[in-house]
């Protein structure tokens, strides 16, 4: 990860993160982040200078070590088939965009006025939109696909869809039978990954064997 954050720092984020995701943002106080990681509430200021500029420099975080691991992701798989790379990539996110779901509702609001958010967020997605681009010509030239889409419409046909299902669960769970939140969220999950799998797969004039 580029060095941007101190340890100290990291240690700080880590903490809110884990408390934030079990108990939403507003339920968080910062007496909890600090309590848990140990540190004066003073140093919240110090660091960060509020609560949320803290949600600032989280996200800031999470996309660099979410980038960061993708890329490490691509490098696994980039030598499989590319019907197999297509679908591992929006396996992968899919589950980064449940697996953090809590960031999004801050996310929509705070990018309105945050310039460094929005690069970071772009760079982010031309990394996906760069790795797309790679396995669907890859795929074209094999014969493995037979038409060429923009990989920058794959990229937000997946985030769309899934950031939709993210936002209007009281929606979907009218679809998605389940006995708790958490099994709502794995069934929610599998659910639009599935359908994404169908709709990309459709596009690219790709027939399984």
């Amino acid at each position: 990860m580029k060095k941007k954050f101190t340890e100290k720092q990291i240690h700080i984020l880590d903490i809110a993160e884990e408390l934030i995701a079990k108990k939403g943002y507003e339920g968080t106080s910062v007496r909890d982040i600090c309590s848990k990681a140990n540190i004066n509430v003073a140093m919240i200021s110090y660091y960060f200078g509020s609560k949320e500029k803290m949600m600032s420099y989280l996200y800031q975080y999470r996309v660099l070590k979410t980038r960061e691991n993708f890329s490490e992701f691509a490098d696994t798989i980039k030598e499989g088939k590319p019907e197999m790379q297509m679908r591992e990539m929006i396996k992968y996110i899919v589950s980064q965009l449940f697996k953090y779901n809590y960031f999004h509702g801050f996310v929509t609001q705070e990018l309105r006025h945050t310039e460094n958010l929005k690069d970071e967020l772009l760079d982010f997605y031309q990394l996906f939109v760069k790795k797309l681009d790679e396995v669907i010509k890859k795929g074209v030239a094999s014969g493995v696909f037979t038409f060429t889409p923009k990989p920058e419409d794959i990229l937000t046909m997946i985030i769309g869809s899934t950031l939709f299902v993210i936002r209007n669960k009281n929606f979907y769970e009218l679809y998605v039978p389940s006995k708790n939140e958490e099994a709502y969220s794995k069934e929610a999950e599998k659910k639009v990954r599935m359908n994404l799998l169908l709709s990309v797969f459709a596009i690219l004039g790709y027939a399984a064997d």
